[in-house]
């Protein structure tokens, strides 16, 4: 019932979005007697703001359509080299007819990216892959809205996660290095395991960032509420039927407008600074400052349906029974054991300043991956940066890639059981050297609007560069 108020209440406020836009655009459009006034901009400014309030916010684009590869401009086109119903393997298929560039893109190493499928769309690691797309072949996991799967397509359990992300390992093949972001780090970690216990390849090296592999460490506000409630309350609040207006109709999901009410709910404060500046800018005629409040909210505001069984899987295996780290998590009867993976390198990289996933969480990997050797595991804590700062933004550019690059580098041409060459902990060769607790480096921005977007978010870097 509440899923189909909130659809009636979306249908009741589009025509007022709509009218809300004409009427920006009347107030401030050059030929329009109204818009000479200080009275009519600050009218457009709120009408503009209005709308932007009331629309819909759909699935962006990853608009990625070029990348610099060796100080040459390569084209790039997105492809779909898996579908299934719950999830596209995406592509990102570089093109150039430079002969050097090429011969060397050939040789460089295939990552997969495995997108979390926890609210937002697969978009939001857009900066992700555009700095990987620079040294290396790229997929990625796109995961579909429950809302637009049909019911007769089956439900989507955990363990149907691990198995896709097994497929897709399995489609590209050995040699490829394997990237999870937050949520996937848990169900990504169990499909190499099995693998492993099966004698299968496995990847060269694992990255695994801002997870929950161990919620009991420093636990967040995240964690709290999904550690503190009981599974039957999850199952009767926060899980609804799709309506007959999708094609999903009848499917039980979280559906999304809880989830971005939720995130919202974390920080009320700052999104209302965050809108309250974007109104000034309009009026100041701030039109870069407006449009990074745009760019951040059209990734922020659009989010998805996620498939009830898969929700309440998660919550019971990661958040209350810890069946990973306790050692008893079964997929189909199988137990997941971290222990046999043996010929995959690993990284771990937390944010200093995490509010959901704590200190600790991630870095847990180490202790139940027994069978990687210890000059195979490596750490990174990036100092300053919150849970989007570890993939997006400044220092996801020049703090974390750099590490991510090179440990990828290191471990690519290797085989089971070789050992490259020496690597400390933390530190990767050829990666600036950040001593923790180094304060970031600051640039003028000529206003604060684009650092209190960002802040909306909980992370220190604003939206205009994490765009970038």
């Amino acid at each position: 019932m509440l899923y189909q108020l909130y659809e009636t209440q979306r249908a009741l406020m589009a025509p007022f979005s709509e009218f809300a836009s004409a009427s920006a655009k009347l107030y401030s459009h050059p030929l329009s007697p109204f818009s000479h006034t200080p009275m009519a901009q600050r009218v457009a400014a709120g009408f503009d703001l209005l709308h932007r309030l009331a629309k819909e916010y759909e699935k962006p684009a990853f608009g990625i359509h070029t990348v610099r590869v060796g100080g040459v401009d390569v084209a790039v086109q997105e492809k779909v080299a898996i579908e299934k119903p719950f999830c596209r393997l995406l592509r990102f298929k570089r093109f150039t007819d430079d002969h050097d560039v090429l011969v060397k893109m050939k040789t460089q190493p295939t990552v997969l990216v495995v997108a979390p499928l926890s609210g937002h769309h697969a978009t939001l690691l857009r900066d992700t892959v555009r700095s990987l797309l620079q040294d290396h072949k790229v997929y990625i996991t796109d995961w579909t809205d429950a809302r637009m799967v049909p019911v007769e397509k089956g439900p989507f359990h955990l363990h149907d996660y691990v198995h896709y992300v097994q497929e897709f390992i399995r489609h590209i093949g050995p040699g490829v290095h394997v990237m999870s972001v937050c949520q996937p780090t848990v169900p990504v970690l169990a499909a190499v395991s099995l693998m492993a216990s099966d004698g299968e390849f496995t990847p060269r090296t694992l990255t695994m960032m801002g997870g929950p592999i161990d919620a009991r460490k420093s636990p967040t506000a995240v964690n709290n509420l999904a550690m503190n409630k009981s599974h039957s309350w999850f199952e009767n609040n926060v899980i609804y039927r799709v309506p007959p207006n999708y094609p999903g109709a009848g499917r039980a999901v979280y559906p999304g407008f809880l989830q971005h009410t939720g995130f919202v709910a974390m920080n009320p404060d700052r999104h209302l600074s965050s809108h309250y500046d974007y109104f000034l800018d309009l009026i100041r005629g701030d039109g870069d400052s407006a449009e990074a409040h745009r760019q951040f909210y059209d990734e922020y505001n659009a989010v998805l349906d996620m498939p009830a069984e898969y929700y309440l899987d998660t919550i019971k295996v990661v958040f209350q029974d810890f069946a990973l780290v306790n050692g008893t998590w079964r997929v189909k009867g199988r137990l997941v054991r971290p222990q046999d993976i043996t010929g995959t390198a690993l990284l771990t990289v937390e944010g200093e300043l995490d509010d959901i996933s704590g200190a600790g969480q991630t870095k847990a990997a180490h202790a139940l991956c027994t069978g990687i050797p210890v000059e195979h595991q490596f750490h990174y804590d990036v100092p300053g940066a919150g849970h989007y700062g570890i993939f997006s933004g400044r220092r996801w550019r020049e703090m974390v890639y750099p590490r991510v690059r090179d440990f990828i580098a290191n471990f690519h041409g290797a085989h089971p059981g070789d050992v490259p060459r020496p690597i400390k902990m933390v530190e990767v060769p050829g990666a600036p050297h950040v001593p923790p607790g180094t304060p970031p480096r600051r640039r003028r921005t000529g206003t604060k609007t684009a650092t209190r977007a960002a802040a909306a978010s909980g992370r220190k870097t604003s939206p205009r560069r994490a765009q970038r």
